[in-house]
């Protein structure tokens, strides 16, 4: 009897929809660093003791630029308390992550993983889940109070563990403000909580709305510290130690001469990092990418950086050059290098506009592309894009400041290389419009009749009938078209495709499991013809 019920508390549980790549340890994050050993010392330190001491804020607010190592320091955190069994649960946004790219599923992320990790919890959540059927589509305030903190408030003081810590990184990669203002808010209703005690390690980049998020919170209610404040000699000191591992392990790897960079080599090295992580870790990433001509390319960085030093993101940006201008060969013809740009331009454009990561089969279906083509384009780009050697998984980048600077004119001042972001919404609008009108169909399943339920119908035979590719277009092109900001007229492009396949559209959404997208979808298609039609009217 304890069997069976335990089953259906663990199906009942997995019944909540939550974002499967949220955790710090989910399988997509399996290879993503924590920081090395004898580097961050400090700073850990001072977030242990906040975590284990009797500090009244219940939030650690560490906020830095780009770059500079929050995520790292995140999931070392996420890590140790983990490894202590004393990890609520962690959330790590993502921008054009899918599912981790807004807060739709944080609450329920939360509640999920905070259901497993304290066994005194599960029966609490199934609880909520039962009594609140329609808790998904519910406002986040309720989902928080009625998955998180109602349950949370249940437990007893003596069952465990009363002190947890929840990780929340990137929050500044939540895709709108509004919510952004929200969490922050919930967030610090935790206080509430009276026999258990729950903290909160949050990251971002300090952004306007995550300022003004915390602006309404007493300033006892949290603690910020500046990553980029801290002291140069240390975060250098840290940068080194980075640079000597890795270099290290290349030299290993290449049987290099023991001499191999040298210190004075990883002191200057040092210097052009100017205390940005992502630069030291993108440079190893591109010098171990050269393999036999690792040396070579120690020296590329050289020759780019000989130059005064000047702002850090000068020099993020002139190794993010200095990896795609590598990725065409010098002996190509001219016509064959304007060709290998324009693929160049499509397939980093598509990769980083995205809404959700696609494999590279996937991709090159959406973006009409051969997979030869893109296989062969992505080939130099490993130390800016982390390609799996399982192609079924999707590719994502290293670091969202590479979509910064792609994205941005000033940045990225080699016109070859520039990507418009509102033409790229648009070219993918066109897209994922062409491959739904292929695909899409009555009955796409083929069950050959009425009243099957979803639940009957397994998952091979759904993405069978709808690949991945498909199954995207079907869920982002609304929100791309957004993005685009294009004019809808009568008989247009959209005009036409709703016509012909609205009602194949909501058909396959169904399958998918994801109807509730269907109605914010088309919600925000009328907000589009409304703005169309003022546009039209006015102009």
């Amino acid at each position: 009897m304890g069997q069976s019920l335990s089953q259906f508390l663990a199906i009942l549980l997995n019944s909540l929809p939550y974002a499967v790549d949220a955790p710090f340890n989910s399988y997509q994050r399996q290879h993503e660093p924590v920081c090395l050993t004898d580097t961050r010392v400090n700073l850990l330190k001072e977030i242990y003791s906040w975590a284990d001491g009797k500090d009244e804020r219940l939030i650690f607010w560490l906020n830095g630029l780009a770059g500079t190592g929050k995520s790292t320091i995140a999931r070392t955190v996420a890590r140790n308390y983990s490894d202590k069994k004393r990890l609520g649960a962690s959330f790590f946004f993502s921008r054009g992550g899918g599912d981790v790219s807004h807060a739709d599923k944080f609450v329920r992320s939360i509640a999920v993983q905070l259901a497993r990790n304290i066994p005194d919890l599960h029966q609490h959540v199934c609880d909520a889940i039962k009594e609140h059927s329609d808790i998904g589509s519910r406002t986040l305030r309720d989902q928080w109070h009625e998955l998180v903190l109602r349950p949370l408030s249940k437990l007893n003081r003596k069952a465990g563990s009363s002190s947890y810590i929840l990780v929340v990184d990137a929050l500044d990669e939540c895709a709108k403000e509004s919510n952004i203002r929200v969490l922050i808010h919930l967030l610090s209703e935790a206080r509430l909580l009276l026999d258990v005690r729950l903290r909160i390690f949050l990251t971002s980049r300090p952004e306007l709305p995550i300022r003004y998020g915390f602006s309404q919170i007493t300033l006892e209610g949290y603690g910020d510290f500046v990553l980029h404040n801290i002291s140069p000699s240390i975060v250098d000191h840290d940068i080194y130690l980075f640079l000597q591992h890795n270099l290290g392990t290349i030299r290993q790897e290449r049987h290099l001469d023991a001499s191999w960079p040298g210190e004075t080599i990883i002191k200057y090295l040092v210097k052009i990092a100017s205390g940005l992580f992502i630069w030291a870790a993108t440079a190893c990433r591109f010098i171990s990418e050269g393999k036999r001509f690792a040396p070579r390319r120690l020296d590329m960085i050289f020759q780019g950086n000989k130059s005064a030093l000047t702002a850090p993101e000068k020099h993020l940006d002139e190794i993010y050059n200095t990896v795609l201008r590598q990725a065409i060969s010098p002996e190509y013809t001219d016509d064959e290098k304007e060709e290998s740009y324009l693929l160049l331009r499509q397939i980093l454009g598509s990769i980083v506009t995205l809404l959700s990561p696609l494999c590279i089969c996937s991709l090159s279906t959406l973006i009409r592309v051969s997979k030869e083509d893109t296989n062969q384009t992505l080939d130099e780009l490993h130390s800016i894009l982390d390609i799996p050697r399982d192609q079924s998984q999707p590719l994502r980048l290293h670091h969202p400041s590479f979509r910064d600077f792609l994205l941005n004119k000033e940045r990225c001042t080699d016109t070859r290389f520039q990507v418009n972001e509102r033409k790229m919404h648009q070219t993918l609008v066109d897209q994922c419009i062409e491959i739904m009108s292929k695909v899409l169909k009555q009955d796409i399943c083929g069950l050959d009749g009425f009243g099957t339920s979803v639940e009957d119908v397994s998952n091979s035979r759904v993405q069978l009938s709808l690949p991945h590719e498909v199954q995207y277009a079907c869920l982002y092109w609304i929100q791309h078209l957004e993005k685009s900001e294009a004019k809808l007229r009568d008989d247009g492009q959209v005009h036409k495709f709703l016509q012909e396949h609205l009602l194949h559209w909501l058909e396959a959404l169904n399958w998918m499991q994801k109807v509730s997208e269907a109605i914010y979808a088309i919600d925000a298609l009328r907000s589009i013809t409304l703005v169309s039609q003022f546009k039209l009217f006015s102009g």
